[in-house]
């Protein structure tokens, strides 16, 4: 061994102990590293950025913009709505939820599916009182094995992909990975809904943000336009869309006339409802009954946000109205709701006099903010995504997956320029805003790939990927030519856990395909193992985004991984080498 490749092994060992002692952020770590790679001379300074300009750096990107616009859209919550009374079981929910993020992870990032999810499991548990964590732990697992199903469900797909390019001339396409992926992901599905009672039953979650800060219910107004679909239901078929987190408490007509309705109240166009509910709940009826939110800014060519402040009590705003003061024209803002302690606000919004620690949701001007709440001296709230007000229909998010996932399987445009293409349709269409892109892209991970692409690629440089397949080789001698596959595979499942799953194909591709080639086999079958070795990362809650998303909901501690992972693993290990070599002759 010489020294560099000594040099490629340590630097690469100290990455995963870095990323396991878990002291410092994963993308700062790799970081570190990459400069380290610089200073020993192991990447030369001109590829010290090359990273950041691979394809898959652009694809992982686009493709979480990507989701994004479908989760703005509503189009989940308009699926899940109908069956959601009937989701009253862990076993259920799993069997629902996660058979729809599998399916979903095939089509799109992994991460971005589960996002999708992520909120309308936290409501289905609120609702039935069953727990999330017996839910969010099977969903991350099950959005892992969906996207081994295509080429787009997961990167370490990619770059397999991108590797047998470089080896045999041509790359994996499309739906080659979905025989072997399917088997898996049917497999895995019905073991995780069984083997949920593996976890622990004690676990509870982090509150999330809308919980944490909306102690208080919200008083908004809004008004039924003529084209909603709920003229003429009644004012139960409304409140049904907000699963009683919302109610309507007042009723005003002909402008003012007010009343309190009946649950049985036929509603009639341009009526005012009163809603008193928290504000994901008010966004939901908004979305789903196209409601008008009454005070709403004209549309305007920047972008518009939905902000919570709360009054202080050197705020211009104590002590008067919105009527008084005219908040639209003296400082740019648009109230939306009130919402005030221990008090249900019975006043029309604009007569509400303003008093010290008010919670009031705010339209304002993109470029306003946050200035125009510093006029105000209103404190903003910690940062969550609202959308109050009309919004695309939902065809044009759904439109553009469509049309990229044709593009994508036809193969009429490169991977990473259709997915780009269709992250900027999501703005253009405005089905996104410009922040809310920026916003939905994972910016940790993409640094940490984009910096770690050049140092896992000093193994491949000094050699040290050959030395490792040499001793994978002489492993391997005498061995069925399947136990080479399920090696392969155990060992790309042994480093993932510890190491980002795509830097873990970059390292232990060349390595699956040399082995291959030093037993004279074939390198699909090699490949393969290490793709679904590698997107097979239930063990701990570091290897895999997705696992980490769902820690602080779930509540869970690193050890409830591998009491679910460790048996779904060792099924996968089984039952997808079979599935391999069965797809994927040995020989050829």
């Amino acid at each position: 061994m010489t020294l560099q490749q000594f040099m490629a092994f340590a630097l690469v060992g100290i990455v995963v102990v870095m990323l396991v002692w878990n002291k410092l952020r994963f993308d700062v770590v790799a970081v570190l590293a990459l400069l380290a790679g610089v200073f020993l001379g192991l990447i030369p300074a001109k590829d010290a950025f090359s990273g950041f300009a691979d394809d898959i750096v652009i694809i992982i990107a686009s493709a979480l913009i990507v989701s994004a616009g479908i989760a703005r859209s509503g189009v989940i919550d308009a699926l899940v709505r109908p069956v959601a009374g009937r989701l009253n079981t862990p076993t259920r929910q799993i069997a629902f939820l996660s058979g729809s993020v599998a399916f979903m992870s095939a089509l799109m990032k992994n991460i971005g599916a589960l996002a999708i999810f992520l909120p309308i499991t936290m409501q289905l548990a609120r609702r039935h009182r069953t727990g999330a964590h017996l839910v969010l732990m099977p969903m991350a697992f099950a959005s892992l094995m969906g996207g081994l199903m295509t080429l787009v469900g997961t990167s370490p797909n990619i770059i397999v992909s991108r590797v047998r390019e470089e080896i045999v001339g041509k790359p994996f396409t499309m739906f080659d990975y979905l025989p072997v992926g399917l088997g898996i992901t049917l497999a895995g599905l019905a073991f995780l809904m069984i083997g949920w009672r593996l976890l622990p039953q004690n676990r509870s979650g982090a509150r999330a943000a809308e919980e944490t800060f909306a102690v208080e219910n919200y008083a908004s107004e809004m008004r039924l336009p003529t084209e909603s679909a709920f003229v003429g239901r009644t004012v139960r078929d409304i409140e049904a869309l907000a699963e009683g987190e919302a109610q309507v408490i007042g009723l005003i007509r002909e402008r003012f006339r007010r009343y309190v309705p009946d649950k049985h109240w036929v509603l009639l166009a341009d009526d005012i409802l009163v809603l008193e509910g928290d504000a994901p709940a008010l966004q939901r009826l908004v979305q789903a009954a196209s409601l008008e939110p009454l005070g709403v800014l004209e549309e305007a060519d920047g972008e518009l946000l939905a902000v919570e402040a709360v009054v202080t009590p050197d705020s211009p705003l104590a002590g008067h109205s919105d009527r008084r003061l005219d908040l639209r024209r003296r400082f740019g803002l648009s109230l939306l709701a009130v919402s005030r302690a221990g008090e249900r606000i019975a006043q029309r919004l604009h007569h509400v006099v303003f008093r010290e620690g008010d919670l009031l949701l705010l339209q304002v001007p993109a470029e306003r903010y946050p200035d125009a709440l510093a006029d105000a001296n209103l404190i903003p709230l910690a940062e969550r995504r609202l959308q109050l007000g009309r919004r695309r229909p939902m065809w044009v998010p759904v439109g553009i997956v469509i049309i990229t996932m044709l593009v994508v399987g036809l193969h009429l445009a490169p991977l990473a320029v259709t997915f780009l293409a269709a992250a900027a349709a999501m703005v253009v269409t405005g089905v996104l805003s410009v922040e809310d892109a920026y916003h939905a892209v994972e910016w940790p991970i993409i640094i940490l790939l984009a910096a770690l692409i050049p140092v896992s690629g000093t193994l491949e440089s000094t050699g040290a990927t050959q030395v490792i397949s040499t001793l994978l080789a002489d492993a391997a001698r005498g061995l069925p030519a399947v136990a080479c596959v399920t090696l392969v595979m155990a060992a790309a499942m042994a480093v993932t856990p510890f190491l980002n799953n795509a830097a873990t194909v970059l390292v232990m591709a060349p390595i699956g395909a040399g082995v291959a080639q030093q037993l004279g086999l074939s390198p699909d079958p090699f490949l393969m193992a290490v793709a679904v070795g590698a997107g097979s990362d239930f063990l701990t809650p570091i290897g895999h985004q997705c696992n980490t998303l769902v820690m602080g909901p779930g509540g869970y501690r690193f050890s409830d991984y591998p009491r679910l992972g460790l048996p779904l693993s060792l099924l996968i290990l089984a039952l997808g080498t079979w599935l391999i070599v069965m797809v994927w002759p040995l020989g050829g």
